[in-house]
């Protein structure tokens, strides 16, 4: 009678599989963390990797942010330095660095503390990439960003239709 009750328990517990390593399939050892979390099973998850990867997420947010300013610097800068070369293109660009910009804060606002170091990093490969697309040197633009962070973000940039 006893081993009768024991192989009952037994078939109703869910049989436990070995978990993937974090090193050998990132994606399936995701979903089981997510699962085993929601599952309330907290013993059995991985915090080692679940910290770093929430620090990736983190870092990730940055680069986005930095990224984008610096394609929006970029095209700021040219604006300003080859008026004659101003194009819808360029117009559009910044449009969308911009939004990409506004909707990263929106999401991730704790960046804005941050701001001042990501926009100066930014704002250094902004600046070299100006010089190679324009062909100017370097040192034809300001050391330091010139903008203010209104100005990065609702400076007026329009095509003249007449040109």
């Amino acid at each position: 009678m006893g081993q009768i009750v024991k192989d009952k328990a037994e078939k109703a517990r869910p049989a436990t599989k070995a978990h993937t390593r974090y090193e050998e399939d990132l994606y399936t050892w995701v979903f089981e963390q997510v699962a085993l979390l929601k599952a309330g099973r907290v013993a059995e998850i991985d915090v080692a990797n679940i910290a770093e990867e929430l620090a990736d997420v983190g870092r990730s947010e940055e680069s986005r942010l930095e990224s984008a300013l610096k394609v929006l610097l970029m095209h700021m800068l040219k604006w300003d330095q080859q008026p004659e070369r101003r194009s819808r293109s360029w117009e559009a660009t910044i449009r969308e660095q911009r939004r990409r910009i506004a909707r990263v804060l929106g999401k991730s606002p704790g960046l804005k503390a941050r701001l001042s170091g990501i926009l100066a990093e930014a704002y250094e490969d902004g600046r070299a990439w100006a010089a190679v697309e324009t062909l100017l040197p370097e040192a034809d633009f300001p050391p330091e960003c010139p903008y203010s962070w209104d100005e990065i973000q609702t400076r007026p940039f329009e095509v003249d239709p007449a040109s």
